[in-house]
Protein backbone atom coordinates (compact mmCIF):
# COMPACT_ATOMS: atom_id res chain seq x y z
CA UNK A 1 0.00 0.00 0.00
CA UNK A 2 1.14 3.85 -0.94
CA UNK A 3 1.34 6.63 1.60
CA UNK A 4 -2.01 7.88 1.27
CA UNK A 5 -3.74 4.40 1.98
CA UNK A 6 -1.20 4.19 5.08
CA UNK A 7 -2.50 7.40 6.20
CA UNK A 8 -6.36 6.12 5.31
CA UNK A 9 -5.93 3.42 7.39
CA UNK A 10 -4.43 5.29 10.31
CA UNK A 11 -7.54 7.82 10.77
CA UNK A 12 -10.16 5.02 10.24
CA UNK A 13 -7.90 2.79 12.88
CA UNK A 14 -8.32 6.09 15.15
CA UNK A 15 -11.85 5.68 15.48
CA UNK A 16 -11.70 1.60 16.46
CA UNK A 17 -8.93 2.41 18.91
CA UNK A 18 -10.86 5.35 20.20
CA UNK A 19 -13.59 3.00 20.79
CA UNK A 20 -11.45 0.78 22.45
CA UNK A 21 -9.66 2.86 24.56
CA UNK A 22 -12.78 4.17 25.66
CA UNK A 23 -14.85 1.25 27.31
CA UNK A 24 -11.05 -0.08 29.20
CA UNK A 25 -10.96 3.48 30.61
CA UNK A 26 -14.88 3.05 31.68
CA UNK A 27 -14.32 -0.55 33.06
CA UNK A 28 -11.27 1.02 35.12
CA UNK A 29 -13.16 4.07 36.35
CA UNK A 30 -16.37 2.45 37.58
CA UNK A 31 -16.06 1.69 40.79
CA UNK A 32 -14.82 5.10 41.40
CA UNK A 33 -17.70 6.47 39.38
CA UNK A 34 -20.15 4.09 41.41
CA UNK A 35 -18.73 5.24 44.64
CA UNK A 36 -18.63 8.86 43.93
CA UNK A 37 -22.63 9.09 42.73
CA UNK A 38 -23.74 6.28 44.90
CA UNK A 39 -24.53 4.13 41.77
CA UNK A 40 -25.89 0.42 42.70
CA UNK A 41 -24.19 -2.47 41.26
CA UNK A 42 -27.39 -2.97 38.79
CA UNK A 43 -26.82 0.70 37.19
CA UNK A 44 -23.33 0.69 37.09
CA UNK A 45 -23.55 -2.18 34.66
CA UNK A 46 -26.13 0.03 32.88
CA UNK A 47 -23.41 3.01 32.38
CA UNK A 48 -21.55 0.69 30.66
CA UNK A 49 -24.70 -1.39 28.86
CA UNK A 50 -26.73 1.61 27.69
CA UNK A 51 -23.41 2.56 25.46
CA UNK A 52 -23.20 -0.89 23.87
CA UNK A 53 -27.43 -1.09 23.23
CA UNK A 54 -26.79 2.37 21.36
CA UNK A 55 -24.23 1.08 19.74
CA UNK A 56 -26.46 -2.62 19.43
CA UNK A 57 -29.64 -1.38 18.49
CA UNK A 58 -28.23 1.39 15.87
CA UNK A 59 -25.48 -0.51 14.10
CA UNK A 60 -27.97 -1.68 11.29
CA UNK A 61 -29.12 1.62 10.52
CA UNK A 62 -25.52 3.15 10.78
CA UNK A 63 -24.37 0.59 8.24
CA UNK A 64 -27.44 1.11 5.93
CA UNK A 65 -26.94 4.61 6.22
CA UNK A 66 -23.24 4.48 5.06
CA UNK A 67 -24.45 2.90 1.72
CA UNK A 68 -26.96 5.32 1.22
CA UNK A 69 -26.26 8.42 2.26
CA UNK A 70 -22.02 8.07 2.25
CA UNK A 71 -19.93 6.72 4.29
CA UNK A 72 -17.91 10.00 4.54
CA UNK A 73 -20.79 12.23 5.32
CA UNK A 74 -21.61 9.39 7.79
CA UNK A 75 -18.24 9.04 9.33
CA UNK A 76 -17.35 12.75 9.71
CA UNK A 77 -20.93 13.68 10.98
CA UNK A 78 -20.92 11.11 14.02
CA UNK A 79 -17.52 11.54 15.04
CA UNK A 80 -18.66 14.84 15.70
CA UNK A 81 -21.23 13.69 18.02
CA UNK A 82 -19.22 11.08 19.87
CA UNK A 83 -17.44 14.20 20.63
CA UNK A 84 -20.15 16.20 21.54
CA UNK A 85 -21.41 13.46 24.50
CA UNK A 86 -18.10 11.96 25.56
CA UNK A 87 -17.95 15.75 27.01
CA UNK A 88 -21.13 15.80 28.20
CA UNK A 89 -20.50 12.25 29.83
CA UNK A 90 -17.70 13.96 31.94
CA UNK A 91 -19.99 16.70 33.32
CA UNK A 92 -22.80 14.10 34.90
CA UNK A 93 -24.12 14.64 38.51
CA UNK A 94 -26.75 11.69 38.51
CA UNK A 95 -26.50 8.34 37.16
CA UNK A 96 -28.93 8.60 34.86
CA UNK A 97 -27.25 11.63 32.94
CA UNK A 98 -24.18 8.86 32.60
CA UNK A 99 -26.52 6.59 31.12
CA UNK A 100 -27.89 8.77 28.83
CA UNK A 101 -24.87 9.98 27.83
CA UNK A 102 -23.31 6.79 27.31
CA UNK A 103 -26.25 5.86 24.87
CA UNK A 104 -25.85 8.96 22.82
CA UNK A 105 -22.37 8.08 22.31
CA UNK A 106 -23.48 4.24 21.77
CA UNK A 107 -25.47 5.34 19.19
CA UNK A 108 -22.64 7.85 17.34
CA UNK A 109 -20.80 4.51 17.89
CA UNK A 110 -22.91 2.70 15.55
CA UNK A 111 -22.95 5.18 12.75
CA UNK A 112 -19.20 5.98 12.74
CA UNK A 113 -17.56 2.51 13.45
CA UNK A 114 -19.61 0.53 9.86
CA UNK A 115 -18.95 3.45 7.78
CA UNK A 116 -14.92 3.32 8.73
CA UNK A 117 -15.11 -0.48 8.47
CA UNK A 118 -16.74 0.21 4.80
CA UNK A 119 -14.12 2.57 3.72
CA UNK A 120 -11.49 -0.26 4.52
CA UNK A 121 -13.78 -2.66 2.58
CA UNK A 122 -14.59 -0.50 -0.89
CA UNK A 123 -11.39 1.32 -0.41
CA UNK A 124 -8.45 -1.35 -0.71
CA UNK A 125 -8.74 -4.23 -2.72
CA UNK A 126 -10.44 -8.12 -1.99
CA UNK A 127 -8.05 -10.19 -0.72
CA UNK A 128 -4.27 -9.64 0.95
CA UNK A 129 -4.47 -6.25 1.03
CA UNK A 130 -7.70 -5.93 2.19
CA UNK A 131 -7.21 -8.83 5.09
CA UNK A 132 -4.09 -7.03 5.81
CA UNK A 133 -6.14 -3.62 6.61
CA UNK A 134 -8.72 -5.49 8.49
CA UNK A 135 -6.61 -7.14 10.81
CA UNK A 136 -4.75 -4.11 11.26
CA UNK A 137 -8.04 -2.23 11.98
CA UNK A 138 -8.72 -5.15 14.92
CA UNK A 139 -5.16 -5.01 16.24
CA UNK A 140 -5.86 -1.45 16.62
CA UNK A 141 -9.01 -1.39 18.95
CA UNK A 142 -7.22 -3.92 21.00
CA UNK A 143 -4.47 -1.62 21.16
CA UNK A 144 -6.77 0.93 22.03
CA UNK A 145 -8.09 -1.00 24.83
CA UNK A 146 -4.61 -2.13 26.37
CA UNK A 147 -3.61 1.54 26.19
CA UNK A 148 -7.02 2.40 27.75
CA UNK A 149 -6.66 0.24 30.65
CA UNK A 150 -3.15 2.28 31.84
CA UNK A 151 -4.81 5.81 30.64
CA UNK A 152 -7.58 4.80 32.44
CA UNK A 153 -5.97 3.76 35.70
CA UNK A 154 -4.41 7.09 35.74
CA UNK A 155 -6.71 9.50 34.89
CA UNK A 156 -9.01 7.90 37.29
CA UNK A 157 -6.42 8.69 39.65
CA UNK A 158 -6.83 12.59 38.98
CA UNK A 159 -10.47 12.65 38.92
CA UNK A 160 -12.98 9.91 36.90
CA UNK A 161 -14.30 12.60 34.93
CA UNK A 162 -11.32 12.86 32.83
CA UNK A 163 -11.81 9.61 31.70
CA UNK A 164 -14.28 11.22 29.16
CA UNK A 165 -12.69 14.70 28.71
CA UNK A 166 -9.51 12.86 27.55
CA UNK A 167 -11.56 11.16 24.27
CA UNK A 168 -12.75 14.37 23.13
CA UNK A 169 -8.98 15.58 22.48
CA UNK A 170 -8.06 12.60 20.73
CA UNK A 171 -12.01 12.78 18.31
CA UNK A 172 -10.97 16.11 17.64
CA UNK A 173 -7.76 15.41 16.41
CA UNK A 174 -9.13 12.03 14.14
CA UNK A 175 -11.79 14.69 13.05
CA UNK A 176 -9.54 17.38 11.29
CA UNK A 177 -7.36 14.32 9.83
CA UNK A 178 -10.43 12.74 8.42
CA UNK A 179 -12.36 15.76 6.82
CA UNK A 180 -8.97 15.99 4.41
CA UNK A 181 -8.06 11.94 4.26
CA UNK A 182 -11.42 10.21 3.81
CA UNK A 183 -12.55 10.16 0.61
CA UNK A 184 -16.13 9.96 -1.27
CA UNK A 185 -18.57 12.43 -3.04
CA UNK A 186 -20.44 15.54 -1.91
CA UNK A 187 -24.02 14.68 -2.02
CA UNK A 188 -25.87 11.55 -2.21
CA UNK A 189 -26.62 10.07 -5.56
CA UNK A 190 -30.05 10.47 -7.47
CA UNK A 191 -30.37 6.71 -6.14
CA UNK A 192 -29.82 7.32 -2.55
CA UNK A 193 -32.75 10.16 -2.73
CA UNK A 194 -34.79 7.76 -4.77
CA UNK A 195 -34.60 5.58 -2.36
CA UNK A 196 -34.86 7.89 0.82
CA UNK A 197 -38.14 8.90 -0.65
CA UNK A 198 -39.78 5.50 -0.15
CA UNK A 199 -38.54 4.67 2.90
CA UNK A 200 -35.05 3.06 2.62
CA UNK A 201 -33.88 3.94 5.89
CA UNK A 202 -36.58 1.72 7.53
CA UNK A 203 -36.87 3.79 10.78
CA UNK A 204 -39.67 0.86 12.12
CA UNK A 205 -37.35 -1.85 11.56
CA UNK A 206 -34.93 0.41 13.37
CA UNK A 207 -37.08 1.18 15.98
CA UNK A 208 -38.35 -2.47 16.09
CA UNK A 209 -34.58 -3.76 16.55
CA UNK A 210 -33.38 -1.37 18.99
CA UNK A 211 -36.54 -1.69 21.37
CA UNK A 212 -36.09 -5.74 21.39
CA UNK A 213 -32.41 -5.53 22.20
CA UNK A 214 -33.41 -3.16 24.92
CA UNK A 215 -36.08 -5.42 26.68
CA UNK A 216 -34.18 -8.73 26.12
CA UNK A 217 -30.90 -7.32 27.57
CA UNK A 218 -33.35 -5.39 30.24
CA UNK A 219 -35.19 -9.01 30.91
CA UNK A 220 -32.01 -10.86 31.88
CA UNK A 221 -30.43 -7.87 34.27
CA UNK A 222 -33.98 -9.16 36.16
CA UNK A 223 -33.11 -12.23 36.70
CA UNK A 224 -31.85 -10.69 39.51
CA UNK A 225 -34.97 -10.55 41.39
CA UNK A 226 -35.37 -14.46 41.24
CA UNK A 227 -39.03 -15.29 41.86
CA UNK A 228 -39.78 -12.64 43.15
CA UNK A 229 -40.11 -10.95 40.07
CA UNK A 230 -41.06 -13.41 37.78
CA UNK A 231 -44.02 -11.88 35.87
CA UNK A 232 -42.28 -8.28 35.23
CA UNK A 233 -39.25 -10.73 34.14
CA UNK A 234 -41.21 -13.26 31.82
CA UNK A 235 -43.42 -9.89 30.36
CA UNK A 236 -40.26 -8.24 29.78
CA UNK A 237 -38.60 -11.02 27.52
CA UNK A 238 -42.01 -11.73 26.15
CA UNK A 239 -42.06 -8.22 24.58
CA UNK A 240 -38.64 -8.26 23.39
CA UNK A 241 -39.39 -11.70 21.33
CA UNK A 242 -42.41 -9.91 20.19
CA UNK A 243 -40.60 -7.10 18.98
CA UNK A 244 -37.81 -9.57 17.29
CA UNK A 245 -40.66 -11.47 15.13
CA UNK A 246 -42.09 -7.53 14.57
CA UNK A 247 -38.63 -6.78 13.05
CA UNK A 248 -38.53 -9.72 10.76
CA UNK A 249 -42.29 -9.00 9.55
CA UNK A 250 -40.95 -5.05 8.90
CA UNK A 251 -37.95 -6.28 6.70
CA UNK A 252 -40.01 -8.89 4.61
CA UNK A 253 -42.61 -6.21 4.14
CA UNK A 254 -40.27 -3.03 3.76
CA UNK A 255 -39.46 -2.43 0.18
CA UNK A 256 -35.88 -0.56 1.27
CA UNK A 257 -35.57 -3.13 4.25
CA UNK A 258 -32.75 -2.39 6.96
CA UNK A 259 -31.72 -5.79 6.81
CA UNK A 260 -31.80 -7.84 3.73
CA UNK A 261 -32.76 -11.06 5.68
CA UNK A 262 -30.97 -13.11 2.41
CA UNK A 263 -27.92 -11.95 3.72
CA UNK A 264 -28.00 -14.53 6.43
CA UNK A 265 -27.87 -17.64 3.39
CA UNK A 266 -24.57 -16.41 3.63
CA UNK A 267 -23.18 -18.83 6.33
CA UNK A 268 -20.33 -17.17 7.29
CA UNK A 269 -21.96 -14.06 8.14
CA UNK A 270 -24.48 -16.34 10.58
CA UNK A 271 -21.35 -17.88 12.10
CA UNK A 272 -19.25 -14.54 12.18
CA UNK A 273 -22.16 -13.01 13.86
CA UNK A 274 -22.69 -15.47 16.42
CA UNK A 275 -19.09 -15.82 17.70
CA UNK A 276 -18.62 -12.26 17.76
CA UNK A 277 -21.84 -12.23 20.52
CA UNK A 278 -20.69 -14.91 22.27
CA UNK A 279 -17.05 -14.03 22.35
CA UNK A 280 -18.02 -10.42 23.08
CA UNK A 281 -20.59 -11.56 25.78
CA UNK A 282 -17.69 -13.72 27.47
CA UNK A 283 -14.54 -10.54 27.00
CA UNK A 284 -16.81 -8.01 28.60
CA UNK A 285 -18.60 -10.31 31.66
CA UNK A 286 -14.92 -11.09 32.87
CA UNK A 287 -13.76 -8.25 32.54
CA UNK A 288 -16.44 -6.36 34.51
CA UNK A 289 -16.39 -9.33 37.22
CA UNK A 290 -12.62 -8.74 37.70
CA UNK A 291 -12.19 -5.02 37.45
CA UNK A 292 -14.44 -5.08 40.79
CA UNK A 293 -13.35 -8.10 42.21
CA UNK A 294 -9.85 -6.41 42.13
CA UNK A 295 -10.71 -3.17 43.93
CA UNK A 296 -14.16 -3.74 45.75
CA UNK A 297 -13.04 -7.27 47.09
CA UNK A 298 -9.43 -6.93 47.33
CA UNK A 299 -9.15 -3.23 47.90
CA UNK A 300 -6.45 -2.34 44.68
CA UNK A 301 -6.53 1.24 43.35
CA UNK A 302 -7.66 1.96 39.98
CA UNK A 303 -3.85 2.32 39.03
CA UNK A 304 -2.94 -0.93 40.40
CA UNK A 305 -5.92 -2.49 38.40
CA UNK A 306 -5.03 -1.04 35.05
CA UNK A 307 -1.42 -2.73 35.46
CA UNK A 308 -2.46 -5.72 36.48
CA UNK A 309 -5.31 -5.96 33.55
CA UNK A 310 -2.47 -4.27 31.03
CA UNK A 311 -1.39 -8.26 29.99
CA UNK A 312 -4.77 -9.11 28.29
CA UNK A 313 -3.02 -6.18 25.72
CA UNK A 314 -0.85 -8.96 24.33
CA UNK A 315 -3.31 -9.11 21.41
CA UNK A 316 -1.28 -5.73 20.11
CA UNK A 317 1.73 -7.82 19.24
CA UNK A 318 -0.31 -11.01 18.85
CA UNK A 319 -2.63 -9.87 16.65
CA UNK A 320 -0.74 -8.03 13.36
CA UNK A 321 2.66 -10.53 14.11
CA UNK A 322 1.08 -14.06 14.97
CA UNK A 323 -2.37 -14.07 13.80
CA UNK A 324 -1.92 -13.31 9.75
CA UNK A 325 0.66 -16.28 9.76
CA UNK A 326 -2.05 -18.43 11.23
CA UNK A 327 -5.08 -17.66 9.04
CA UNK A 328 -2.78 -17.51 6.10
CA UNK A 329 -1.37 -21.47 6.82
CA UNK A 330 -4.46 -22.49 8.72
CA UNK A 331 -7.26 -20.60 7.60
CA UNK A 332 -9.65 -18.07 9.62
CA UNK A 333 -12.10 -20.57 10.84
CA UNK A 334 -9.76 -23.00 12.30
CA UNK A 335 -7.90 -19.93 14.10
CA UNK A 336 -11.18 -18.45 15.43
CA UNK A 337 -11.67 -21.80 16.89
CA UNK A 338 -8.64 -21.64 18.68
CA UNK A 339 -8.79 -18.50 19.95
CA UNK A 340 -12.53 -20.00 21.43
CA UNK A 341 -10.44 -22.62 23.10
CA UNK A 342 -8.07 -20.34 24.77
CA UNK A 343 -10.73 -18.01 26.22
CA UNK A 344 -12.86 -21.13 27.64
CA UNK A 345 -10.04 -22.28 29.33
CA UNK A 346 -8.71 -18.69 30.44
CA UNK A 347 -12.37 -17.92 31.97
CA UNK A 348 -12.18 -21.90 33.82
CA UNK A 349 -9.02 -21.42 35.16
CA UNK A 350 -10.04 -18.11 37.30
CA UNK A 351 -13.04 -20.04 38.60
CA UNK A 352 -11.49 -20.72 42.52
CA UNK A 353 -10.33 -17.39 42.65
CA UNK A 354 -9.50 -16.59 46.09
CA UNK A 355 -8.75 -13.76 48.57
CA UNK A 356 -5.18 -14.56 48.88
CA UNK A 357 -4.99 -15.06 45.21
CA UNK A 358 -1.40 -13.14 44.00
CA UNK A 359 -0.88 -11.85 40.62
CA UNK A 360 1.33 -14.85 39.77
CA UNK A 361 -1.94 -16.62 39.97
CA UNK A 362 -4.16 -14.20 37.91
CA UNK A 363 -1.61 -13.96 35.06
CA UNK A 364 -2.48 -17.42 32.83
CA UNK A 365 -6.00 -16.45 32.48
CA UNK A 366 -5.28 -12.72 31.99
CA UNK A 367 -2.88 -13.55 29.63
CA UNK A 368 -4.74 -16.45 27.71
CA UNK A 369 -7.57 -14.13 27.48
CA UNK A 370 -5.98 -11.34 25.62
CA UNK A 371 -4.76 -14.16 23.35
CA UNK A 372 -7.54 -15.61 22.25
CA UNK A 373 -8.96 -12.05 21.68
CA UNK A 374 -6.31 -11.75 18.78
CA UNK A 375 -6.81 -14.69 17.51
CA UNK A 376 -10.63 -14.50 17.06
CA UNK A 377 -11.53 -10.81 16.93
CA UNK A 378 -9.67 -10.15 13.68
CA UNK A 379 -10.89 -13.57 11.82
CA UNK A 380 -14.14 -12.28 12.73
CA UNK A 381 -13.69 -9.82 10.61
CA UNK A 382 -12.76 -11.35 7.43
CA UNK A 383 -15.54 -13.98 8.06
CA UNK A 384 -17.76 -11.55 8.19
CA UNK A 385 -17.16 -9.91 4.85
CA UNK A 386 -15.85 -12.44 2.80
CA UNK A 387 -18.38 -12.49 -0.18
CA UNK A 388 -20.63 -10.10 0.38
CA UNK A 389 -20.95 -7.77 -2.65
CA UNK A 390 -19.85 -4.06 -2.13
CA UNK A 391 -23.05 -2.42 -1.66
CA UNK A 392 -23.53 -4.83 1.09
CA UNK A 393 -20.39 -4.11 3.02
CA UNK A 394 -22.30 -1.37 5.34
CA UNK A 395 -24.97 -4.01 6.05
CA UNK A 396 -22.00 -6.76 6.65
CA UNK A 397 -20.48 -4.57 9.42
CA UNK A 398 -23.38 -3.36 10.77
CA UNK A 399 -24.34 -6.99 11.49
CA UNK A 400 -20.90 -8.06 12.39
CA UNK A 401 -21.22 -4.40 15.12
CA UNK A 402 -24.79 -5.31 16.49
CA UNK A 403 -23.86 -8.59 17.43
CA UNK A 404 -20.78 -7.59 18.70
CA UNK A 405 -22.37 -4.87 21.13
CA UNK A 406 -25.45 -6.79 21.78
CA UNK A 407 -23.14 -9.81 23.10
CA UNK A 408 -21.23 -7.29 25.48
CA UNK A 409 -24.48 -6.14 26.66
CA UNK A 410 -25.65 -9.65 27.10
CA UNK A 411 -22.71 -10.78 28.94
CA UNK A 412 -22.46 -7.50 31.37
CA UNK A 413 -26.22 -8.35 32.03
CA UNK A 414 -25.77 -12.09 32.99
CA UNK A 415 -23.16 -11.45 35.12
CA UNK A 416 -24.77 -8.57 36.67
CA UNK A 417 -28.03 -11.09 37.88
CA UNK A 418 -25.73 -14.03 38.33
CA UNK A 419 -23.94 -12.04 40.96
CA UNK A 420 -27.09 -10.27 42.32
CA UNK A 421 -29.04 -13.97 42.52
CA UNK A 422 -25.57 -15.43 44.38
CA UNK A 423 -25.20 -12.00 46.93
CA UNK A 424 -28.94 -12.26 47.90
CA UNK A 425 -29.17 -15.99 48.14
CA UNK A 426 -26.19 -15.48 50.79
CA UNK A 427 -27.91 -13.00 52.56
CA UNK A 428 -26.26 -9.74 50.73
CA UNK A 429 -22.66 -8.34 51.86
CA UNK A 430 -22.65 -10.42 54.84
CA UNK A 431 -18.79 -11.18 54.62
CA UNK A 432 -16.28 -11.54 52.21
CA UNK A 433 -16.51 -15.04 52.23
CA UNK A 434 -19.91 -14.72 50.83
CA UNK A 435 -19.53 -11.79 48.66
CA UNK A 436 -16.33 -13.87 46.98
CA UNK A 437 -18.73 -17.38 46.42
CA UNK A 438 -21.25 -14.30 44.57
CA UNK A 439 -17.98 -13.57 42.16
CA UNK A 440 -17.22 -16.75 41.75
CA UNK A 441 -20.66 -18.01 40.92
CA UNK A 442 -20.74 -14.79 38.38
CA UNK A 443 -17.46 -16.16 36.38
CA UNK A 444 -19.77 -19.25 35.60
CA UNK A 445 -21.04 -17.10 32.75
CA UNK A 446 -18.35 -16.05 30.59
CA UNK A 447 -17.47 -19.84 31.09
CA UNK A 448 -21.06 -21.11 29.52
CA UNK A 449 -20.91 -18.32 26.51
CA UNK A 450 -17.49 -19.33 25.59
CA UNK A 451 -18.28 -22.63 25.87
CA UNK A 452 -21.14 -22.39 23.68
CA UNK A 453 -18.83 -20.57 21.53
CA UNK A 454 -16.74 -23.54 21.10
CA UNK A 455 -19.08 -25.34 19.47
CA UNK A 456 -20.11 -22.51 16.52
CA UNK A 457 -16.49 -22.21 16.40
CA UNK A 458 -16.24 -26.10 15.35
CA UNK A 459 -19.23 -26.16 13.16
CA UNK A 460 -17.42 -23.62 11.24
CA UNK A 461 -14.19 -25.07 11.28
CA UNK A 462 -15.90 -28.11 9.71
CA UNK A 463 -17.91 -26.28 7.00
CA UNK A 464 -14.82 -24.07 6.25
CA UNK A 465 -12.63 -24.68 3.07
CA UNK A 466 -9.06 -26.40 4.05
CA UNK A 467 -5.94 -23.94 4.26
CA UNK A 468 -4.49 -23.05 0.51
CA UNK A 469 -1.78 -25.57 -0.02
CA UNK A 470 1.68 -24.59 -0.47
CA UNK A 471 1.71 -22.75 -3.58
CA UNK A 472 -1.05 -21.74 -3.93
CA UNK A 473 -2.36 -17.55 -3.52
CA UNK A 474 -1.50 -16.44 0.13
CA UNK A 475 -4.80 -15.07 0.87
CA UNK A 476 -5.55 -14.37 4.21
CA UNK A 477 -9.20 -16.38 4.00
CA UNK A 478 -10.76 -19.45 4.03
CA UNK A 479 -11.99 -19.05 0.74
CA UNK A 480 -10.83 -15.99 -1.21
CA UNK A 481 -12.51 -14.45 -3.87
CA UNK A 482 -11.41 -12.82 -7.17
CA UNK A 483 -9.93 -9.70 -6.10
CA UNK A 484 -12.18 -6.68 -7.02
CA UNK A 485 -10.36 -3.46 -8.25
CA UNK A 486 -9.39 -0.60 -5.03
CA UNK A 487 -12.11 2.63 -5.06
CA UNK A 488 -11.69 5.96 -3.90
CA UNK A 489 -15.25 6.07 -3.87
CA UNK A 490 -16.08 5.35 -0.71
CA UNK A 491 -19.60 6.62 -0.55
Amino acid sequence: MGARAWALLLVLCGTTFLEGADIAMLAIAIPTIRSDLDLSTGTAAWVISSYVLGYAGFTLLGGRAADLLGRRRMFLLWLGVFLAFSGLGGLATEGWMLVVARFVTGVAAAFMTPAAMSVITTSYAEGPERNKALLVFAGTSAGGFSLGLVIGGLLTELGWRWVFFAPVILTAVILAAAVRLVPGAGAPTAKAWSTLRSGGFDLPGAVAVAGAMLLLAFGVVRLEHGLDGWPVTLGVALAGLLLVAAFVGVERRAAAPLVRLGIFRTGSVVRAGLGALLYLGSFMGFQFVVTLYLQELRGWSSWQTALALVVMGCDVVLAPTLTPRLVQRHGHARVILGGFLLALVAYALFLPVGMDWTYAAMFPTLFLVGAGFALTYGPLLIAATEGVAAHEQGLAGGILHTSTQFGAAIGLSAVTAVHGLAAHGAGGSAGSGQALDAFRTALAVPVALAAVGVAVAHAGALRGPRAPRPGQPAALSDAPAPALPATTDAR
